[in-house]
This record gives structure tokens, C-alpha cells and sequence, in this order.
């Protein structure tokens, strides 16, 4: 890419700066849960046609698909896929803002207004280079990443990868542990695989007085807490990152009365496919093994999420080089792996990807809470900064 069009992509992003800022903010307001975000698929819709830009609406029911082709792009050209994603999360909003979300319950507090309105951006300056970029670029508004089994399985299923056909994707995620004007990157294997544990320990309730004559499902609970860790720690080889995790744990009796049922809540996370679909099968047998020995029942539903998120090492080491060149080498830092998990791996196993982090953070300002916390918030600069790294990927 050259220094032209780099001066473009750095002086539209200054100019686009209030008109980003106001429709984060708009979407920030107005929030909506995983595959109900039909307002947001509406709002976006008038954005891209406001910026003249052609585009399909209810992808993957609530998502959107355009393409930015120049003069000199053929349909049969393949195209590189900048992705961002829609959907909030069921969390009170605390921050104290005028943009402060509108709707009880739900809150944008993993960014998602961040990455729909950096991508409108970066839409209206591509749009404007049209005839500059290397081959076309499909723009993806994903629905339901934050909800089994992932927007991205229905996109893919309604084609997204295809007519363009896709080459190589990029995304990126805020990440309130970096300071803004900073980006991050790691090649290779990076998040997680994500699947959910329900556990219903069926026992025999009755008086604390008496618990010879109960089965008791809250002791049964804490032996398949205890014990599954040992899957965890004897079972998986001390290589492979992997977590097992217990959130919730409900039994409704009282001082003296044990309950008839108590139910297990929790999450499994891994990077290695062999190793989970194992580790799966152990999980739903020891929950079983135990509660039976004890007399009891355990009905144990694995809700199989996502596979781990692997950035392709071409890919990313090329668009790293790119912003270390466009940001400077001390804006630009190598990320370790996370246990966390994104739907966007479930492109990462079909073309080359390279998923990346956005600094938003900001100690000045208070801007230091994570994502999934009720004051999450971002410094407004890495909008620019968003803007232009997604741009820089379309010139990969």
C-alpha cells in the first residue's frame, strides 16, 4: 500500500471521527440481544445505503453482507471479509453517560457497538478507494456471537464465504487491557473452544435432622465439582491449555431441609479438538458415576459451543507488518493465548483469518473495566484507530 493512500486512510478517519462516534453511540443506546437485533440490522441497513452501498439484509436472519468492488473488480474476483458483530449482552448498564443504554437488562458490554461503527467507517473510506483496493471487499454485520451455537454458523450457512468467494477474513475485538492506540496480534492457535455444562442432580430431599434417610443432592454436587477437576489436572496433558469452570450452583432448601434437586452450571474450555471431545465424555460420565454411587441421578447436558480460534501465521504476521509500519513499532504488541472464545472461529477453520485486539483503554479517564462488566466503556480514539486498521486489512 502506498503512502497516498495511507495519508487518505488517516485523514478520512479524522474526518469520519463525529459521525463514528455518534453511531456507536446510537447503537450503544439501543442494544439488542443475540438474534434479536433486528433494529440494529435496520440502522446499519440505512448507514450502508446512506454511503451508497449495496447490501443484504436478514443473512443469517438478522445479519447484513455487502460488497465494495472497483472498476476494475470482476464478480469472479475472490474477496478479502472484514467481519464485525451485533449483538449485546444481558447486563445493567452502570455507566453514567448520555448514551447510556436505553433498555433494562441489556448492555453493549463487550464492544460490539464498537465493531459494527468501526466497520461503517472504514466501509465509507473504502468505498471512496473503491477503485484502489486490490480485489473486493465484503463487509460482514454477524448477528449472535455472544450465544450458541454462534451468528457465524448461520451466516455460513446462507453463504457468507461465498459469491465472492472469500480468500482471507479479518476481525478485530476491543480489549480493555490495552491502551489506546495500541493493537495486538498472535499467530496461530489463540482462543479458546467454549462448550456449556448443565448438570441436574436428582436426590431425595427431607429433613437436615435426618440425612440417612435423604439423598443428599448438594453433597453429590460438591464431590462432581471437587472430583472433575481432576480431569482438568490428571487427565489432560499438561501442554494443552484447558479450564473447567463451575458458575452456578442452586439447591433451594434451608437450614434444615435438604432439597430434592440441586443444579450445576459451568463452562469447558480447551485448544486441542482430540483432547475435547474426550475430556467431554469424561465430564458427562463422572457427573453420572457420582451421583449414582451416591444413590442418586445426575442428568448431564453438554452444550457444544465453538472450536478454538486459530489465526492463520501469514495472514496475521502480514497485517501485523502492516500496522507496525502505518502505527509505529511501540503501538503494536504480540498477544499471548486466552481461554476466552469467539464465534469467529468457526470462519477461521474454513479460510484464513486473522483475529486482532483494539486498545481501548485509558487510566486518565476511568476507562479501565473489562469486557461483560456493567461499566465497561473505551476511549473514543480507537474508533480512528479501529477505522484504520480495518482499512489497512482491506489492502492486505
Amino acid at each position: 500500500m502506498n503512502r497516498e493512500i495511507e495519508n487518505i486512510i488517516r485523514q478520512k478517519s479524522e474526518e469520519l471521527f463525529a459521525k463514528v462516534k455518534g453511531i456507536r453511540e446510537h447503537i450503544h443506546a439501543h442494544p439488542e440481544l443475540s438474534y434479536e437485533e433486528f433494529e440494529t440490522m435496520n440502522y446499519v441497513s440505512q448507514q450502508l445505503t446512506a454511503i451508497g452501498i449495496e447490501h443484504s439484509t436478514q443473512v443469517g436472519k438478522t445479519g447484513l453482507v455487502a460488497t465494495i468492488r472497483g472498476e476494475q473488480h470482476s464478480k469472479q474476483d475472490e474477496a478479502i471479509a472484514l467481519r464485525a458483530d451485533l449483538d449485546a449482552l444481558p447486563i445493567q448498564e452502570e455507566n453514567e453517560v448520555a448514551y447510556k443504554s436505553a433498555k433494562d437488562g441489556i448492555m453493549h458490554a463487550c464492544g460490539h457497538d464498537v465493531h459494527t461503527s468501526v466497520l461503517l467507517g472504514a466501509a465509507e473510506i473504502l468505498h471512496e478507494l473503491r477503485n484502489e483496493l486490490p480485489c473486493p471487499v465484503k463487509l460482514v454485520f454477524q448477528p449472535g456471537e455472544e450465544k450458541n451455537p454462534g451468528g457465524a454458523t448461520y451466516m455460513i450457512a446462507d453463504g457468507v464465504l461465498e459469491n465472492p468467494k472469500v480468500k482471507k477474513m479479518f476481525a478485530l475485538h476491543v480489549f480493555p487491557d490495552m491502551e489506546v492506540g495500541k493493537v495486538g496480534f498472535k499467530e496461530g492457535i489463540y482462543m479458546a473452544s467454549c462448550d456449556e455444562i448443565y448438570i441436574t442432580i436428582n436426590g431425595k430431599g427431607g429433613h437436615g435432622a435426618t440425612p440417612h434417610q435423604c439423598i443428599d443432592p448438594i453433597v453429590i454436587g460438591a464431590n462432581i465439582v471437587t472430583t472433575m477437576q481432576q480431569i482438568v489436572t490428571r487427565k489432560c496433558d499438561p501442554k494443552i491449555p484447558c479450564v473447567l469452570s463451575f458458575g452456578h450452583f442452586e439447591a433451594l432448601g434451608a437450614t434444615n431441609v435438604i432439597p430434592s434437586k440441586a443444579y450445576l452450571k459451568g463452562t469447558f474450555r480447551t485448544m486441542n479438538e482430540e483432547w475435547r471431545a474426550e475430556a467431554l465424555q469424561l465430564i458427562q460420565k463422572t457427573g453420572e458415576d457420582i451421583a449414582k454411587a451416591s444413590g442418586g441421578t445426575a442428568d448431564v447436558t453438554i452444550s457444544k459451543g465453538y472450536p478454538y480460534l486459530e489465526n492463520d501465521a501469514e495472514t496475521t504476521r502480514g497485517m501485523q507488518k502492516m500496522a507496525v509500519a502505518f502505527l509505529g513499532e511501540e503501538k503494536v504488541e504480540d498477544l499471548p493465548i486466552r481461554l476466552t472464545a469467539e464465534d469467529f472461529s468457526y470462519y477461521s477453520q474454513l479460510v484464513p483469518v486473522c483475529f486482532f485486539r483494539l486498545g481501548v483503554r485509558n487510566e486518565s479517564k476511568g476507562i479501565t473495566y473489562g469486557v461483560h462488566h456493567p461499566k465497561f466503556n473505551i476511549d473514543d480514539d480507537a474508533l480512528k484507530i479501529g477505522m484504520q486498521m480495518m482499512c489497512l486489512a482491506a489492502f492486505s
